[in-house]
This record gives C-alpha cells, sequence and structure tokens, in this order.
C-alpha cells in the first residue's frame, strides 16, 4: 500500500498545477478560523461578533466546521480526474503497466491516494474545530467535547465517496473537464429522476429514492447546521426540529457507492485497451 502511495504522491507533486491545487485544498479549511473571528458592524450602534454567539460551542462546532469545510472539496475533485487524464495524455498509463504495475495496483494506488486526502482532510478539520471550540466554547468537558465528533467520520466518509465518484468519471471518459461535467450531468439527472417519481407517486416516495442516489446519498452525511443554531437560539419553536444526526445507513450507502466506483474503475481499466 505505502509502495503504491508513494508512487501516486510522487506524480502529484511533480505536477505543478497538482501541487497548487492540493495547497489550495488544505488551505481553504483555516477560513472557517477566519469565519469565527468575523466582526459586522450594525449601523455603528453596536459591532456583532461570530465567535460570541455562541455558535463555535461545542458540540455544534464539529457540525458547522465539517459543512463548510466540505464545500471546498470541489478543489480536490479538480486534482482526482487530473490524475486520470495525465496518465491518458501523458502516456505514464501505458509505461507503469509496462514497468510491472498491474491494472489492479493502478486503481488502488489511486484509491489510497483518496483514502490519504481524505484522512489529511479531516485531521486537519479536527484541529481547527477543536481550536476554535476551545477558544470560544463554554463548554470544557470532555464528554461534551467529543460528543458529536462522529460529523468527522461522516466528513472522511464524504470526500472518500465523492473522490471515488470523481475517479470513475475520470476513468469514463478520460478527460478532466468532461469528468467534472459528468458530475454537473449526475446532478440533473437525480432530480429529474426525482420529480420523475413524484409525478407518479408523492414527493415523500420520491425522496425517499432520491436518498440512495449517489451525489444525495452523500449531502445527506452531513445536513445544514444553520436549522441546528437556530433551535439553540429559539428552543420554543417546534417548528424548527429536525434530524440533523449523523446514521450508519447514510454512511453504509455513501461507502457502497465508494466501493461501486472504484470496481467499475478498475472494470473499465480491465476491458480497455491500451
Amino acid at each position: 500500500m505505502l509502495r503504491l502511495l508513494n508512487l501516486e504522491l510522487q506524480k502529484l507533486l511533480l505536477n505543478k498545477a497538482s501541487k497548487v491545487l492540493i495547497f489550495i485544498s488544505f488551505i481553504l479549511p483555516f477560513f472557517v478560523i477566519l469565519l469565527s473571528s468575523i466582526r459586522i458592524n450594525v449601523f455603528g450602534f453596536f459591532t456583532l461578533e461570530l465567535g460570541e454567539l455562541g455558535i463555535f460551542n461545542f458540540p455544534i462546532i464539529w457540525h458547522l466546521t465539517t459543512f463548510f469545510a466540505s464545500q471546498f472539496k470541489f478543489f480536490f475533485a479538480i486534482v482526482v480526474v487530473s490524475m486520470i487524464g495525465n496518465e491518458y495524455s501523458n502516456k505514464t498509463l501505458k509505461q507503469n503497466l509496462i514497468d510491472g504495475l498491474s491494472k489492479k495496483e493502478f486503481i488502488l494506488s489511486k484509491f489510497y491516494t483518496i483514502v490519504f486526502f481524505s484522512l489529511v482532510s479531516t485531521v486537519l478539520i479536527f484541529i481547527i474545530s477543536l481550536g476554535i471550540g476551545l477558544y470560544y466554547s463554554s463548554y470544557n468537558e470532555i464528554s461534551i467535547i467529543i460528543m458529536d465528533t462522529d460529523f468527522l467520520v461522516a466528513y472522511f466518509v464524504k470526500l472518500m465517496g465523492f473522490f471515488s465518484l470523481c475517479l470513475f468519471f475520470g476513468m469514463l471518459v478520460k478527460r478532466s473537464a468532461f469528468a467534472l461535467a459528468f458530475l454537473f450531468i449526475l446532478f440533473i439527472l437525480e432530480w429529474i429522476v426525482f420529480w420523475l417519481i413524484a409525478w407518479k407517486s408523492d414527493s415523500n416516495f420520491a425522496g425517499k429514492i432520491q436518498n440512495f442516489f449517489p451525489l444525495k446519498s452523500m449531502y445527506n452525511l452531513i445536513d445544514q447546521p444553520f436549522q441546528r443554531i437556530a433551535m439553540t437560539k429559539f428552543p420554543d419553536k417546534s417548528n424548527l426540529a429536525y434530524d440533523f444526526g449523523v446514521h450508519w445507513y447514510e454512511i453504509a450507502i455513501v461507502l457502497g457507492w465508494t466501493a461501486i466506483c472504484i470496481f467499475l474503475s478498475y472494470r473499465l481499466l480491465k476491458k480497455r485497451d491500451l
């Protein structure tokens, strides 16, 4: 595993564009720190500081930071599809196979890289969230601090699943731009199928079916935190209540799509005439 991971990292670090995109994808999550320090001057009457509103308290901080950080995943998605596009355009895929790398090892090297960067990103979010929480939170009990850290697991699985989907599209079309376009097409198709099912039956049933679709299932792992923040400020508003937790079956669905994408990527490579 380490040999394959090291091989792939060498390829990425020798590419200037990949190095820049990897740097950006790791730096952007730190903007959450800037979010915590934002001060808004309200018409000169008073200054509103987000960090003092309690939205960075434990345990909600884990939910907030993982949700915002997951919005930056598209930068590394470009790296993932570029890994495949460059292999075909630079003829390195064929050369690797000639040098003794099997097709299975080739796909595994890509997958190990996806897991590695997803893990590094998750560790960064853990450090950022812990630092912001310890600075702003009025709670310092260990039981409260570690509560809701399952959002970190959801964040890791979400990144791994999304990047595996990008890997599959990269293998399918061999071109970075077209692979990213396929993500948009898939998003449109998921909503078309949703409306067709809703038209034939009802929206509740269509919503349940949609939850099994790739992009929708990945989004479901970390629900938006704004309603939850509002619930803490207005606990008497029962209409604000919603299920924001991380569920094992949502993780299982995304892991299932991850396995499918990796398997299909391997099958494509195995059957393709290089």
